[in-house]
């Protein structure tokens, strides 16, 4: 079996979920949208923003033409107000995918949320339930006193996790701090791999795309300047208030509220929104070249994916 065969059960079903990751910019949602208009099915998004309905420009959510009739499925389906983590999306983006290989033997995954991808493929471990109000709380500090204060108390409470993590990654910093400060103990002692290898009904195949550096921050760059044109700076003023909350903690709104809040001028506002948006596909392809195994291809190499493909998705 192929190494970018990911079998789930022993059974060897014929049901395939054929995953597209890759960092920002590099083409995902066109090549979903041509994936499942070939295998006449449907788009599970693994994107951690694109569900939010408040959040449109500023997470490149695809539009109603950029989906052809295609249906994605958790995309613009909830509030900011009502933000989800990556374990409660595994429960919800398995069952859906559970439906869906009732009408399909194929359902394609696109998305470049690591943990949301690895939710799909492996699963989590169990996690302590956190008060109410922690979360909002720790988001609050972070607005407040920014990242540094927060790094510190995780090194502190565990340094194991801090020296392993990405410290600059807010929601993680977060996520780590409120178990520690729930539980008394180390996010570590929760981490324990019982979630890799979860049985799953269907096999997984796991594609990614990449480009040159070169090309693929162009490509950023020229995103977020599109954005900005589209009304990027509209769309988080009126976020402005919610700035606190956990979908918010993310490159491409970060930036321009400290710009309102009067930390920088216009200009250091778009310089760190290109630069944090290159910094943030640099970390996504780390992850995905450490997590998976994953068959790479340039968006432009349609041929090569096809007969790659030809042979991964035969039942």
């Amino acid at each position: 079996m192929s190494p970018y065969l990911c079998t789930m059960d022993g059974d060897n079903p014929t049901s395939i979920l054929l995953v597209l990751v890759g960092p920002t910019a590099v083409g995902k949602t066109d090549l979903a949208v041509q994936w499942a208009k070939q295998w006449n099915t449907e788009v599970i998004s693994a994107d951690s923003r694109q569900m939010y309905q408040e959040m449109a420009i500023g997470t490149a959510k695809p539009t109603v033409e950029e989906m052809q009739g295609v249906p994605h499925h958790f995309v613009d389906d909830r509030s900011v107000r009502q933000p989800i983590s990556a374990g409660d999306f595994e429960r919800e983006a398995v069952e859906k995918a559970g439906d869906l290989f009732t009408q399909h033997q194929v359902v394609v995954v696109a998305g470049g949320s690591g943990l949301y991808v690895k939710a799909m493929l492996e699963g989590f471990d169990e996690m302590p339930d956190i008060p109410p109000g922690l979360r909002e709380q720790l988001n609050q500090r972070l607005a407040d006193e920014g990242i540094v204060s927060l790094q510190e108390q995780l090194k502190e409470l565990d340094p194991e996790h801090y020296s392993r993590m990405d410290i600059q990654n807010p929601q993680r910093l977060v996520r780590a701090l409120e178990v520690c400060l729930a539980t008394g103990e180390p996010y570590t002692v929760y981490r324990k791999g019982k979630g890799r290898g979860a049985t799953r009904p269907w096999r997984s195949v796991v594609v990614g795309l990449d480009r040159d550096r070169e090309e693929l921050y162009d490509r950023i760059n020229l995103r977020m300047d599109l954005m900005l044109q589209q009304g990027l700076i509209g769309e988080a003023e009126a976020l402005h208030p919610l700035k606190h909350l956990d979908p918010l903690q993310t490159v491409g709104y970060q930036e321009i509220f400290g710009w309102m809040d009067g930390e920088y001028d216009q200009e250091e506002m778009v310089r760190l929104l290109k630069r944090n948006s290159r910094h943030y596909a640099k970390r996504q392809l780390t992850w995905f070249r450490r997590q998976h195994e994953v068959k790479w291809f340039h968006p432009d190499q349609k041929d090569e994916m096809d007969t790659f493909l030809q042979t991964a998705v035969r039942p």
